[in-house]
């Protein structure tokens, strides 16, 4: 194998490219028309009726809990199996992120996780859409609002997945807010971006401040209008803009994720079949009728049994050229989330096990059938020690 295969990967092609240069040939490099004919592209694909795109998922999460004024010191509460941005977000708000334990199958939050750490301090809940399947939105939803918690859907693996309702993930049936991100791993990229989509007019409004500054000249919403010059800065804000570069690009990918989930599930379809009914591997599960266009592609692999630690494995893989990573070391056991949260090994059971035995191998658009026959061949020789 001459190329190197990374667990996720980018896929540009020439109309990428064609995009991106008549951008860097236009007027607008940034805070151009792209930004905005992209977030009408997505709302027009999730369903949402606003869209605000963001310099990264990171800081969508961030503006996301910011919008909702949740004041200092209270709680929300989400996955321990996510990457730290999930529970971060809420700490850059001067809140208390508490974490919950997974489905074993799914590996999302269970709503009765979620449910059990309620209190009267918790005023938002963030389900983590992992790898691309959708958490029960359903059931989430109905204990958030029926105790008055604000729902975030961390949807960064779940662009152009599907709700158990066969509605697109982030058309906010569900949620307050739902958030995306577009890094290159991902199933559609901008080299870097984020979205946040919504129905509420006065969220969306919000966020659109929040981005630049936390300042706006709409003359509507100015305090005075001495000249054309004239802005104010209403709330303190930050500059997480998106560029029209980085929207051009993330324009033209859109147009090709019909055929990127297509591809990533024909990939599966062949990993699925090639390692079920193997002892020491367990593939990914799928609720029936969740339609996920999977961001990972994550084995449990009964290392035990083979008789090889993780890292061996991956070192013997990596000298294949196969890549692959861990998704995700879980929140709880981060040096920072003990020191000064608490946490301690043992506290997430499900969550654990999970991370003792996961491993994401290759998954991208881009790869051959010959290349997914020699990472499963590579896979299943590992039994043997080849």
């Amino acid at each position: 194998m001459k190329e190197f295969l990374s667990y996720g990967k980018q896929w540009i092609e020439i109309d990428d490219l064609r995009a991106v240069s008549e951008t860097l040939q236009s007027d607008f490099l940034t805070q151009g028309p792209k930004v905005s004919e992209f977030e009408t592209a997505i709302c027009r694909y999730t369903g949402a009726r606003y869209c605000v795109a963001l310099a990264n998922g990171t800081a969508a999460l961030h503006l996301a809990v910011a919008s909702l004024g949740i004041d200092p010191g209270m709680e929300g509460i989400t996955s321990t199996n996510t990457f730290v941005a999930s529970a971060n977000a809420m700490l850059y708000s001067n809140l208390v992120p508490v974490l919950g334990d997974i489905d074993p199958r799914t590996y999302n939050l269970l709503p009765r996780e979620f449910e059990k750490r309620l209190n009267k301090k918790t005023k938002l809940v963030i389900p983590v859409h992992f790898a691309g399947q959708s958490a029960d939105m359903r059931s989430i939803a109905e204990i958030a609002y029926s105790n008055d918690v604000f729902v975030i859907e961390d949807a960064a693996h779940a662009i152009g997945s599907k709700y158990a309702n066969g509605g697109m993930v982030g058309n906010s049936k569900y949620s307050d807010l739902t958030v995306f991100s577009f890094h290159p791993v991902k199933t559609i990229t901008t080299g870097e971006g984020g979205a946040i989509t919504t129905n509420d007019t006065e969220l969306y409004k919000k966020l659109c401040h929040l981005r630049t500054h936390g300042i706006t000249r709409d003359p509507g919403e100015l305090g005075q209008n001495p000249g054309p010059w004239y802005y104010e800065m209403q709330m303190l804000g930050f500059n997480y803009r998106l560029t029209d570069i980085q929207a051009a690009l993330g324009l033209s990918q859109l147009n090709k994720i019909g055929s990127f989930a297509q591809r990533r599930h024909a990939i599966i379809q062949k990993y699925n079949a090639a390692f079920s009914g193997i002892g020491w591997l367990k593939i990914p599960y799928e609720e029936p009728g969740v339609h996920s266009v999977f961001h990972l592609y994550v084995l449990q692999i009964d290392f035990d049994a083979l008789e090889k630690t993780r890292a061996e494995v991956m070192k013997k893989l990596a000298s294949a050229k196969i890549g692959t990573q861990v998704h995700y070391i879980p929140v709880h056991l981060q040096p920072y989330y003990q020191k000064n949260l608490g946490y301690k090994s043992g506290d997430f059971p499900n969550a654990e096990a999970y991370y003792a035995r996961a491993l994401s191998i290759p998954l991208y658009p881009k790869m051959t059938d010959e290349q997914v026959d020699y990472v499963i061949e590579n896979i299943l020789g590992l039994q043997h020690g080849r």
